[in-house]
């Protein structure tokens, strides 16, 4: 058979003029979806707000105590101090300061942050990969548990362990297995957080210290993202040591009392977040 062959494509004058403006229109179209595309993700994210604090209460702390981990269980304030051959973990007297109870770590050991969960406290190390379990009320070492990379802050959600490194990251371990089940990256205004620290689980949200700083990261424990930020500038004492920054948070879910220190620090706080306060 002997076809007559279609042309590939028509003659110039069969393209309708509407055709020729759809080719002009398309790539014009392509080009503003991708500038919008580029303006939506690269839009200002708002800050989130910088918020005072009121102090309710003074109490003494120790001023050998490099203090790395702070917790409030059943009417007891627990706290984790670090350093070679230095680390221990206690149990303190809020009104005086003393130390009603203290276990050290062998020297090989750096001591980082603490959560209890139940009648067990967990302590996390800097750099040994080892996490120390002890009895709450004894505290006697029950066991121990290995785990990957750094340890610095440690909290518990009711559900998870929720542990940081010294990243924007945080770990979410099963307390059973202290696998990690998820893993949340922190944004301040869009912007990855690093250097989070000592941790503590408040109403809700992960209250987390960031190290060299004199803020508390308020971090919705879903988005990752700070909602606000507790400016504690002005609990800082003038220390000479550069080393001396505040870190300890602890929560008494029973009262709603939050406490406070820093590495060194001669005292702890009870402090106070005004409602809808800037």
């Amino acid at each position: 058979m002997n076809a007559r062959r279609m042309p590939t494509s028509a003659p110039r004058s069969a393209v309708s003029p509407l055709r020729r403006h759809l080719s002009w229109l398309v790539p014009v179209a392509a080009v503003g979806a991708a500038l919008a595309a580029v303006a939506y993700y690269n839009r200002p994210v708002p800050l989130p707000p910088v918020q005072a604090i009121e102090v309710v209460a003074q109490y003494p702390h120790a001023t050998d105590a490099f203090t790395q981990g702070l917790i409030f269980v059943d009417g007891e304030l627990y706290e984790s101090t670090g350093h070679y051959g230095e680390s221990r973990l206690r149990r303190l007297n809020v009104e005086t300061g003393e130390v009603l109870q203290e276990v050290p770590l062998h020297r090989r050991y750096f001591g980082e942050g603490i959560a209890a969960v139940g009648d067990e406290i967990y302590l996390l190390t800097w750099k040994e990969g080892t996490a120390f379990v002890f009895d709450k009320n004894t505290l006697e070492e029950k066991r121990r548990i290995s785990y990957e990379g750094e340890g610095w802050g440690l909290t518990y959600d009711g559900r998870h362990l929720i542990q940081s490194d010294g990243t924007d990251r945080l770990q979410f371990r099963d307390p059973a297995s202290f696998e990690v089940v998820r893993t949340l990256h922190v944004t301040d205004g869009g912007r990855p957080l690093p250097y989070l620290n000592e941790l503590e689980y408040i109403d809700g949200q992960i209250y987390a210290n960031v190290w060299y700083s004199d803020l508390i990261a308020c971090i919705d424990p879903q988005s990752g993202r700070v909602t606000r930020w507790l400016d504690l500038s002005p609990l800082k004492p003038p220390m000479a040591d550069s080393e001396a920054v505040l870190n300890g948070t602890a929560y008494d879910k029973a009262s709603g009392r939050i406490f406070v220190t820093g590495k060194l620090w001669p005292h702890l706080y009870e402090i106070r977040i005004p409602a809808n306060k800037p």
